[in-house]
């Protein structure tokens, strides 16, 4: 399926199937190949980011805020193929939204505090610090 397909539906689905869509997409996008534990952490990153009201109030517009996640630099022509990955993804996505509605204290943390994340194989300018963690290619910074 197209990205472009999964993005509209994402306009007609109502919360919060439409915030685990774009949540799901997002971790097909920029984890698809990492480790279960890769992939919630990605997933985190972006369910952090819109508790703490950065780039929007759903997971939708978190996103795909200009240049955060794949989801706002991926063409909308590419192809979603591997259902395998896009299935593990959803459910990733599902789970990750259920233990965020838990209250702070009895939610189960990949990676704390990180708020970006970066492909190991580059050293973004906005790094200051040490990345929190390192998960497959994937390294997780607390930079707000």
């Amino acid at each position: 399926m197209k990205l472009a397909w999964l993005l509209w539906m994402t306009s007609m689905l109502p919360q919060p199937l439409a915030d685990q869509t774009c949540l799901a997409t997002t971790v097909y996008l920029e984890a698809r190949s990492e480790s279960t534990i890769g992939q919630f952490a990605v997933a985190e990153v972006a369910l952090r980011r819109r508790e703490r009201g950065y780039y929007g109030k759903t997971v939708c517009d978190v996103v795909r805020a200009p240049r955060q996640f794949a989801l706002s630099t991926t063409p909308e022509s590419f192809q979603v193929t591997n259902l395998k990955a896009f299935t593990k993804a959803w459910k990733i996505a599902g789970e990750s939204m259920a233990i965020w509605k838990l209250p702070r204290a009895d939610r189960v943390m990949v990676v704390p505090g990180a708020d970006h994340f970066a492909t190991t194989s580059i050293s973004p300018k906005w790094a200051t610090q040490a990345p929190l963690r390192t998960i497959g290619e994937h390294a997780f910074y607390a930079a707000n």
